[in-house]
């Protein structure tokens, strides 16, 4: 029996083409990538240009999916959707970029980089209701927040804004994305050589100077890592916007979800393909950006130093 499957094995090998190991293994990786991820987003695509009469799809090619999105107040949903992903984005960029240039360069403590890097992971293991619904506690009318502003005496009565609004989405991507933009950044910062630095110093550069013209060019890989890690995701994000907008902050990804609860998928798909078409629109952004330092390929080839 062996004998045989091995007799088998050789024939088969004669009609596959003489390939090296790896090229198998990347042929293979993209078939799966092609299988798993492109044919379902072609099949989304596809579907948005379908129409629904009850609950049977009509296989008739039409925009009017479209049509009713954009009829229906779309236009203002995308750009809501694009300018708080947009702006989120900018505020962790600010915030972990300081953050992580002192956790890789300037914490000498090994105790409380294991604290740190502690605090940074946990909540990877946590869902991404249970790392957001914390904050209505401390933000509702009878949270912990209004309830100091009372007793202190700067408020008469209880701020509503700071829950249910735009205010409350933006402090909900706050934390739940501070990591993905902390760690790309730290992880490249980390590699910059301390020689650099030293160098740059000996040289009569400031400190400044040694940020913008030696720390910023190296952990740029690692900038544009976090920004996709952010950006990216904030579109798909449905926790945040349901559980701190409470439905007064409607967003696309939002929307996606409540019309597959509604079973109107062609809708859904609708709006998933904008998604896509927002994602691609912020790659030839991103790509265009990159153009002066060589585009992606020359940024990501400078962590090979």
């Amino acid at each position: 029996m062996a004998l045989a499957e091995h007799a088998a094995g050789m024939k088969l090998r004669q009609f596959l083409p003489r390939l090296s190991v790896g090229i198998w293994s990347l042929s293979g990786f993209t078939f799966l990538w092609v299988i798993g991820i492109v044919v379902p987003l072609l099949g989304i695509l596809l579907f948005s240009f379908l129409q629904t009469k009850g609950i049977k799809v009509q296989w008739d090619l039409t925009i009017k999916a479209y049509e009713k999105l954009f009829f229906y107040g779309g236009g203002p949903l995308i750009g809501r959707t694009i300018r708080i992903a947009a702006t989120m984005t900018v505020i962790e960029l600010l915030l972990a970029f300081p953050f992580a240039l002192w956790l890789a360069k300037g914490a000498k403590n090994q105790n409380l980089k294991l604290i740190t890097f502690t605090l940074l992971t946990v909540p990877f293991f946590l869902s991404p209701v249970a790392r957001v619904i914390v904050w209505r506690s401390v933000m509702s009318v009878h949270g912990l927040v209004n309830t100091a502003l009372l007793d202190i005496g700067l408020v008469s009565e209880p701020v509503e804004w700071l829950i249910f609004s735009e205010f409350a989405v933006h402090l909900g991507y706050l934390g739940q994305y501070f990591p993905a933009m902390v760690w790309p950044i730290f992880l490249s910062v980390a590699l910059i050589d301390d020689e650099y630095l030293e160098a740059s110093k000996d040289l009569g550069a400031s400190r400044l100077r040694t940020l913008v013209h030696v720390i910023f060019p190296l952990a740029l890989p690692g900038i544009v890592a976090g920004i996709i890690f952010t950006f990216v995701p904030m579109l798909g994000d449905t926790v945040v916007p349901q559980q701190m907008g409470g439905g007064n902050v409607m967003m696309i990804s939002h929307n996606v979800y409540t019309m597959i609860g509604a079973s109107n998928f062609v809708m859904a798909a609708a709006l998933s393909a904008i998604i896509l078409a927002i994602m691609l629109a912020f790659q030839v952004l991103l790509w265009a950006a990159l153009r002066p330092v060589g585009g992606l390929n020359n940024v990501f080839a400078s962590l090979r130093r």
